[in-house]
């Protein structure tokens, strides 16, 4: 299953190790499923982890080593092409476009914006939903 992750679900998983963006984040770097990442992302994930308030949080070390292991195992594509207004918040309609370019299955987020949207292009649910799933299709997987 291919999903684009929020960067903010990214940031959750740094800064709160354990936590379920952080668990959503492990299973994506172990390959449970698969993210991509386009460069408004990463650049998007990159300056909210160089941020003071966020430095206080976690280290310099780890900051790296935690974007080295999310950009190893993303799958890199290009910024989407086309970005409509779709949402309330426009910083956050490329993630749909990237979606909707990659044929992603879900955007996960925890942005209000993007999961009270009425019609998203794509399907938009929230880190404990997503979690869920995953959970499930794990035990199915491990009843065959």
């Amino acid at each position: 299953m291919l999903v684009v992750l929020d960067a903010g679900v990214f940031v959750s998983a740094a800064i709160t190790p354990g936590g379920v963006a952080s668990r959503i984040v492990t299973a994506g770097v172990e390959d449970r499923f698969d993210y991509v990442l386009c460069p408004r992302l990463v650049s998007e994930l990159t300056d909210v982890l160089g941020r003071r308030k966020i430095k206080r949080l976690i280290s310099d070390e780890d900051g790296r080593r935690f974007l080295a292991e999310v950009l190893a195992a993303g799958r890199e594509v290009n910024d989407p092409a086309e970005v409509a207004p779709l949402s309330r918040d426009p910083d956050d309609d490329y993630l749909l476009g990237l979606a909707d370019e990659h044929q992603a299955e879900w955007v996960v987020t925890g942005d209000a914006d993007l999961l009270d949207m009425a019609d998203p292009p794509v399907t938009v649910i929230g880190l404990r939903v997503f979690l869920e799933l995953l959970t499930a299709e794990s035990l199915s997987a491990s009843e065959v």
